[in-house]
């Protein structure tokens, strides 16, 4: 029996102020700071005890002990406690790919309204101790006598307390995402001018969307801050062309200025059906029409941060449209060389038959119309946040201006998550044709 879909409806988003790690979100968890980009979208909306048939998302660094953030997220804000948490992770695409899953439940009608999210702390990083002491203390809990308990202990070694944090490294390689994109950068001989020049821009671009009071409703404060402090009004391209390679001491070009720093902070964005948002009032900022989730073979040097062409390409054959068919394109900048190399194979023809099956090049984007408001080497970039970050962003400048956005972002583990928003204007057009 055949369905007819329904329209998925982005309300908007917000987000909480980012922060570069172990600054001024220092005391802050990843419960904290979702708890806290939730409740200003209830203010934003005024939800305040009204029911969300889910909330999704989550974080990519986490303890052990946060077995739900979502749902305890949602538990400690404004929202009906009858709203249910769905807690999931699929690195950087997270509350982008949490969007996909609401959506997909709107669309079919299973569900009338969800929340996408996410937060990443590296300030408050798991931190745990080497297996053999973490045996012990296993051993020592579970023993029945004061005895038992010492017999734990047995030939214990104070090297065993030597603390173990969080890997960034690729666990296949064992090469961290910016050694990775290095090798990206050497391939398609990108350089460090040009690298310099795009994370120069974004700052820039960011910097105007403040002063021009763009921001004023996509961040709420939190824990008393106010604006990402990352953000460098002041960047110049002689200070940035004076920093030293961050990846590769050798041959690099990568640096902490093109590159996206460790960050803390959260982001969450209000998706629905029609009837519930007309139902509330809520005026609709854009459609979400389109999602791709796409993987490819970087064990074997496709390059870690490349799948997002797959996915790009994959989601646009489905869409029947071209790479130049949007007005604005939103691509996550995780660092300048992988944006740059992102770009490059789109017009490769090589890249485009071996890699994506096309007999011709997917061709070049319009420069200026690419992360016009600045993007994560600006802002800076908390895994499991960019995703609701950049959707929420997007949404608004749709509202504001109509035509079509398109949205892709890398992800660890060789992942690409591609989205397609229309404004109303444009989504009406598609319909009536």
């Amino acid at each position: 029996m055949s369905q007819t879909l329904r329209r998925v409806a982005v309300i908007g988003g917000v987000r909480i102020p980012f922060c570069r790690s172990n600054t001024l979100y220092a005391d802050q968890s990843n419960l904290d700071m979702l708890v806290g980009v939730l409740n200003g979208l209830v203010d934003k909306y005024k939800l305040a005890g009204v029911h969300i048939d889910e909330v999704v998302g989550g974080a990519v660094v986490s303890h052990s002990k946060d077995w739900n953030l979502a749902r305890e997220a949602a538990l400690g804000t404004k929202l009906a406690h009858s709203t249910p948490g769905t807690t999931m992770q699929q690195a950087c695409g997270t509350s982008l790919q949490a969007a996909m899953s609401i959506a997909a439940k709107i669309a079919t009608g299973e569900s009338e309204s969800g929340i996408a999210m996410g937060a990443d702390t590296t300030s408050d990083a798991p931190i745990v101790f080497k297996p053999k002491f973490a045996h012990r203390l296993v051993e020592a809990q579970n023993a029945k006598s004061m005895g038992d308990r010492l017999k734990a202990f047995k030939g214990f070694s104070p090297a065993e307390l030597a603390p173990q944090p969080p890997s960034v490294s690729e666990p296949r390689t064992g090469l961290s995402m910016g050694q990775h994109t290095e090798l990206m950068a050497q391939e398609w001989k990108i350089g460090r001018v040009e690298q310099d020049q795009l994370a120069y821009e974004s700052h820039h671009k960011a910097a105007e969307a403040y002063r021009s009071g763009y921001m004023d409703d996509l961040v709420v404060p939190f824990a008393g801050v106010f604006r990402d402090n990352n953000l460098r009004e002041d960047i110049s391209l002689e200070k940035m062309a004076s920093l030293k390679p961050a990846f590769d001491k050798e041959r690099g070009t990568l640096t902490a200025a093109n590159s996206t720093p460790l960050t803390d902070g959260a982001a969450a964005v209000l998706l629905a059906s029609e009837e519930w948002a007309a139902k509330r009032g809520l005026p609709v900022q854009a459609y979400l029409t389109y999602a791709q989730t796409a993987a490819n073979n970087f064990v074997e040097g496709e390059g870690l941060l490349m799948a997002p062409t797959i996915a790009v390409s994959r989601m646009l054959d489905r869409a029947g449209l071209k790479l130049q068919d949007f007005d604005f394109y939103e691509i996550h900048e995780a660092f300048a060389a992988q944006v740059l190399a992102t770009l490059k194979a789109w017009e490769d023809p090589v890249y485009c038959k071996k890699f994506l099956g096309r007999d011709a090049p997917m061709g070049a984007i319009d420069r200026a119309k690419l992360n016009v408001k600045g993007s994560s080497l600006a802002f800076g970039h908390p895994f499991a946040a960019t995703g609701a970050r950049i959707l929420g962003n997007l949404a608004k400048l749709l509202a504001e201006h109509g035509g079509r956005g398109l949205i892709s972002v890398c992800t660890a583990g060789g992942m690409g998550v591609a989205a397609i928003l229309e404004g109303t204007n444009a989504a009406e057009m598609r319909l009536a044709a």
